[in-house]
């Protein structure tokens, strides 16, 4: 007979993240915690670090309400240079990071934890993804954040909407806040009985909603 499977909970109130995380075909629950997301400057461990510490904060505020679960939670910052970015406080904020990141090249970390039952604290991992934002005019800023969507976003965007690209052997997902194939490959890694049930590759479904052929994916993910 096999081990029942722990039931999944994921801590975001990123409407973005919940549709990520269907992809891997997992049933799972949602909740929000609120952590203090202050960034450091500069972060003391590391911009990687302090992006899967972050995690590990909301991964654990959540346990707290579903101890049973597998709790998985993210935390994305963008790093430009010495500069650490996370969600703007205000408009005039999203506009000076925009223009920061117009044209140029950076990066986005998102730090990654999975809480188990039973046990102490959350497994964390930290994913870079190199990113070329295009250039923008301040009309296209001002188009940008009059949709409203920039103020959840770090850095003030969202990679979704075209504004910046990355390569085939880079994680696209990862800039839009939810890692798929480096979730996979962890989840996929727990010992037999604490994976969520339903855990599928997301290398196809990926894909399918992009156009086009990730290089990356295959090399994270033993396809089914």
């Amino acid at each position: 007979m096999e081990p029942p499977s722990v039931p999944a909970m994921l801590a975001s109130a990123s409407p973005r993240r919940r549709r990520l995380l269907h992809l891997l075909g997992l049933a799972f629950d949602v909740t929000s915690v609120d952590v203090d997301e202050t960034i450091p400057d500069p972060p003391p461990s590391g911009v990687a670090r302090f992006a899967a510490m972050l995690a590990a904060r909301k991964a654990a505020a959540a346990r707290l309400l579903g101890p049973e679960s597998l709790v998985l939670a993210f935390d994305t910052l963008v790093l430009h240079g010495d500069r650490v970015f996370g969600k703007p406080r205000d408009e005039d904020e999203a506009t000076a990071m925009l223009r920061s990141l117009s044209g140029r090249r950076h990066a986005v970390v998102t730090g990654m934890a999975v809480a188990l039952p039973g046990e102490p604290g959350p497994r964390t991992q930290a994913i870079v993804t190199a990113v070329e934002m295009r250039v923008l005019s301040d009309a296209d800023i001002v188009r940008w954040i009059e949709q409203g969507d920039c103020m959840g976003c770090a850095g003030a965007y969202n990679i979704e909407s075209h504004l910046a690209t990355v390569s085939l052997d880079e994680c696209f997902q990862n800039v839009a806040g939810l890692p798929l194939c480096h979730l996979h490959a962890m989840l996929h890694s727990l010992p037999e009985g604490l994976a969520p049930e339903g855990l599928r590759s997301p290398v196809s479904a990926c894909d399918e909603l992009r156009s086009v052929s990730c290089r990356l994916g295959p090399r994270l993910v033993a396809e089914e």
